[in-house]
């Protein structure tokens, strides 16, 4: 990283990542009878790879970049959030032991705060099953593409390898198949990160069959964020929303950067345990569809195959020191305290900076924007969003390093307002735009 850029006081980090355990076996083999776990739990590899991560994030952002510190007392300068499916909380404690083991926790150190939520609230994934126009979307994508691809050559050298395992309800492999191409994708990959006792015959494991494999898979479930804003807006915008009003938050100074979410020292919201002022690092256990959605809808996803077990998305905030700071906007002001607890609800935050539209803002709020950099790293290759390459919207020689404002004006053409309004509109409209909504502009 240039030294440049690498200020610790104005620097946040986001760590996302995915898991996917979920096996549909065809007429399984006797060795699956005896898988290592239950059905879509977190397995004893996925645990260990998992801490490697966290020791990876630890070596990186504690031992070689000092971002971090060695040893910490409570993890309130740290966001951690979990979707609520089990393996998923596992991911996200196995990785936080990995980054601070108990030999880098003080012998006080209280539980930290994982943040989880409602599924029918839950935006950390694509959430089909509760977002009513998302799961239309998703469902003609998915259609469109069994269309294109189930009368195929493709898809006949598929059958030639494998359908003579598959049930006597539904003979032939095809993308809408039961089980589907995509189910059977997860138990070709699963088996494979587990060890030869889990094996499928040899033919599931034909080079040529798992390409063919994943690239209909991911049309089928990642095309449509790079075609439709719409399917970018209700999939995953929220969460695309949420990572970008926290930086927002954390460059404008003004409090909205997650910590009120975690801390609450003495009643007071805005600082930690710690005396923490503000969220320096951000964990969140999700899934793949999660990071593929992520990376699609920013136009970072062209030519990637489906994410292996483990991946991860690293966002990174740089502030150039040569760019004046400005003083910060207004904090949002902590609940009033009193005998009974906390009043209902906070006084109006003073400043909606972080959910403004760029078009919107004032010169002045454009200028806490100014001299901040994002970087996106997926499995720790930097990634490059199409609208950071123009010019004036990325560092001076290097693309990866997209400007604050010109990352939060892409994200803020596929945020929603609010996101369970959103799922409601446009039911009788179209499910494919008139023409290509390209993303990552």
């Amino acid at each position: 990283m240039t030294g440049l850029f690498w200020l610790q006081d104005h620097k946040v980090l986001l760590i996302i990542f995915g898991m996917r355990v979920r096996i549909l076996a065809l007429q399984r083999p006797e060795s699956l009878l005896n898988w290592p776990s239950q059905l879509g739990e977190l397995t004893d590899k996925g645990r260990e790879t998992t801490l490697a991560l966290g020791e990876r994030l630890r070596h990186l952002y504690v031992d070689q970049l000092n971002f971090m510190p060695r040893v910490i007392s409570d993890a309130d300068m740290i966001y951690l959030r979990a979707t609520p499916m089990q393996r998923a909380l596992d991911s996200v404690q196995q990785s936080f032991v990995g980054m601070y083991p108990s030999s880098a926790r003080t012998a006080s150190f209280p539980p930290p705060t994982i943040i989880t939520r409602a599924a029918a609230n839950e935006t950390l994934f694509p959430n089909e099953g509760n977002c009513r126009r998302f799961s239309q979307l998703a469902r003609a994508f998915a259609q469109r593409t069994a269309d294109r691809w189930n009368e195929t050559k493709e898809m006949d050298y598929l059958n030639l390898l494998i359908s003579k395992w598959m049930p006597d309800s539904s003979p032939r492999v095809a993308v809408d198949s039961h089980p589907r191409l995509s189910g059977i994708m997860d138990t070709v990959s699963s088996t494979l990160a587990h060890g030869p006792e889990t094996r499928l015959p040899s033919a599931f494991y034909d080079a040529k069959a798992r390409d063919i494999i994943d690239r209909i898979g991911t049309e089928e479930w990642f095309s449509g964020y790079k075609e439709n804003k719409e399917y970018r807006k209700l999939g995953i915008g929220a969460l695309v929303g949420d990572i970008v009003s926290r930086m927002v938050g954390s460059a404008a100074g003004n409090g909205n950067n997650g910590l009120l979410e975690v801390a609450g020292s003495g009643g007071d919201l805005r600082k930690g345990r710690g005396d923490e002022s503000g969220i320096r690092f951000a964990m969140s256990g999700c899934h793949d569809t999660t990071l593929a959605a992520v990376l699609s809808s920013l136009g970072a996803f062209d030519g990637e195959k489906w994410p292996p077990y483990t991946s991860h998305i690293a966002v990174e905030l740089f502030r150039d020191e040569s760019v004046k700071v400005h003083p910060p906007l207004p904090a949002e002001p902590a609940l009033r305290q009193s005998f009974w607890g906390a009043s209902k609800k906070p006084t109006k935050p003073a400043s909606t900076l972080m959910r403004k539209p760029v078009q919107d803002l004032t010169a002045d709020e454009k200028a806490k924007l100014q001299g901040y950099f994002v970087r996106l790293r997926y499995n720790d290759r930097p990634m490059t969003i199409p609208g950071c390459k123009l010019p004036g919207n990325h560092l001076e020689g290097n693309e990866t390093f997209c400007t604050l404002e010109a990352f939060k004006a892409i994200a803020d053409k596929f945020t929603p307002r609010i996101w369970t309004e959103a799922c409601l509109e446009g039911i009788d409209e179209p499910a494919f735009p008139r023409s290509p909504e390209t993303a990552g502009y």
